[in-house]
């Protein structure tokens, strides 16, 4: 069983923030899903459900941002799961607006969501990383972050949390580059072909007419001016 968490602040007044675009992956995770409602437990928001037959539960802690880990490590303890079958959905700066990334293990990046989980079950869970863009200061991180997106940026928005909702059962069966393809196919999806050349134009040539001949003048000689010019 996998516990997948979805990093954000609760409140109407966040609903929208970049902050909480992990909030909001695992909305339509659960809804396309057909997951249970939201119920209040481990400090956050809990619903259960499965993917066939991988059996799954999605948090959203309610603790604000910084102390996430703590409704994290008691969902964890509940269900007695253990820090490699934990994936969390995360903004991440570092990444261009609608890119997706999957990372296992490693540090925080000093993101203060990761930075709490991190303290409370270590380092060695799963993350996808969903890309917000940077304000292109640091003086500016936290004003950015806690901001709305912008209505330029519901399309790709829209594709990255449907693609996430689409590879959904790839992460609860414990397979992230199938996850990270389901997102492409929404984000970038091919362009359509056949593989053949397109048919080429047939022309028909239309049949060349004959010249017609000039029909000559009927000749009004009379029989003694014929024999006069033939020996002119």
């Amino acid at each position: 069983m996998k516990l997948i968490v979805g990093l954000g602040n609760p409140g109407a007044k966040y609903a929208r923030n970049r902050h909480n675009i992990g909030f909001m992956a695992l909305d339509m995770i659960a809804s396309d899903h057909g997951f249970g409602p939201w119920k209040q437990k481990f400090q956050g928001l809990v619903t259960e459900g499965r993917f066939g037959s991988d059996r799954a539960v999605l948090l959203k802690p309610e603790t604000f941002m910084n102390n996430s880990g703590q409704s994290v490590a008691a969902a964890m303890k509940f269900h007695k799961i253990d820090a490699e079958d934990v994936v969390v959905f995360h903004d991440e700066l570092d990444l261009a607006p609608g890119k997706i990334r999957f990372k296992m293990s490693g540090g925080h990046a000093g993101h203060n969501g990761l930075r709490s989980i991190h303290a409370h079950i270590g380092a060695d869970y799963g993350r996808i990383r969903m890309g917000v863009g940077h304000p292109g200061h640091k003086d500016r991180v936290a004003g950015f972050v806690l901001s709305d997106f912008a209505k330029a940026e519901q399309d790709w928005l829209d594709d990255v949390l449907r693609g996430c909702a689409d590879g959904a059962p790839s992460l609860a069966a414990g397979d992230p580059p199938k996850f990270m393809n389901a997102v492409a196919l929404r984000v970038a999806p091919p362009r359509p072909s056949t593989g053949k050349r397109p048919p080429e134009k047939v022309v028909t040539e239309r049949p060349k007419k004959k010249p017609v001949e000039p029909v000559p003048d009927a000749d009004s000689r009379s029989a003694m001016q014929k024999l006069m010019d033939r020996f002119k």
